[in-house]
């Protein structure tokens, strides 16, 4: 495992009890190296959004270790909890419904950047600069989710993952809502958010066309398990699991050459 970034170390996590038990992670390691984007591919029910959510502490787990820059963040105190969140964001799946409807958007903002107190005033600067940076209007803040496209809440909240200046950002299916279009500014955005700022990233998808285009690296989860992981040029072009092997068969129009080697030009 690498010293620098994110990941997490024969991770579990288990729902429910005795025989009622359901293992929704078993033993899975996931590294993502500072600076480089790692995609998360499986079916509905792999574990994908279980993993995001162990590794921000929303779940439980069973057993294993989610660690930054090498050290681990299980057990960690109320104080030092707030601080690693603010290191690590989430850009949720369905901006529409993580967006409180009675706040602006400002106050949303200001939420992200003070929880205890969410004081849009003391923080306009930081919200305007946001904004800005996911190409909307200063008055937006002053305004409310429903009165946003699903492109432009989406944007939003990418502005709200942000605005804390993250190191690492788990995009959880981000644009699987959203239309191909709209999909393709979403993702330009965020590929010229990630190179001004380094990000680090874990880009969580079962659309492996995108996961194709946004990832440095790949990893294959199904029923819970790794099942494979590389290289997106090594892991497209040549699958060694069934599985994966029938996920890129699934792809409209994918075609059985290669993996280009120019994947994810944008996002380097």
């Amino acid at each position: 495992m690498t010293a620098e970034g994110l990941s997490v170390e024969e991770l579990t996590v288990r729902f429910g009890r005795g025989a009622r038990a359901t293992t929704a992670l078993d033993g899975v390691s996931v590294a993502v190296p500072a600076g480089h984007t790692v995609g998360l591919v499986g079916e509905s029910g792999s574990g994908k959004s279980t993993l995001a959510k162990a590794i921000l502490g929303i779940v439980p787990t069973e057993s294993g270790r989610v660690l930054l820059d090498g050290t681990d963040v299980s057990g960690l105190g109320r104080q030092e909890r707030r601080a690693f969140l603010r290191r690590v964001q989430l850009i949720p799946q369905d901006p529409y419904s993580s967006l409180n409807p009675r706040r602006t958007i400002g106050q949303t903002l200001a939420e992200a950047l003070d929880p205890a107190r969410a004081r849009v005033g003391r923080h306009t600067d930081a919200i305007h600069a946001a904004l800005e940076d996911v190409a909307l209007p200063a008055d937006a803040a002053h305004r409310y989710p429903h009165e946003f496209s699903g492109g432009q809440r989406q944007r939003i909240a990418i502005a709200r993952a942000l605005v804390t200046r993250p190191e690492v950002v788990i995009a959880d299916e981000i644009t699987s809502a959203l239309d191909v279009s709209v999909q393709a500014e979403v993702l330009s955005l965020l590929a010229r958010l990630r190179q001004e700022r380094d990000l680090t990233m874990l880009f969580i998808s079962h659309n492996l066309a995108v996961v194709e285009q946004v990832s440095d690296e790949v990893v294959v989860l199904h029923h819970g398990h790794v099942v494979e992981s590389g290289t997106v040029g090594d892991v497209f072009a040549d699958p060694a699991s069934d599985y994966t092997r029938s996920l890129l068969a699934a792809v409209p129009g994918r075609r059985d050459s290669p993996a280009s080697a120019k994947k994810g030009a944008a996002l380097r």
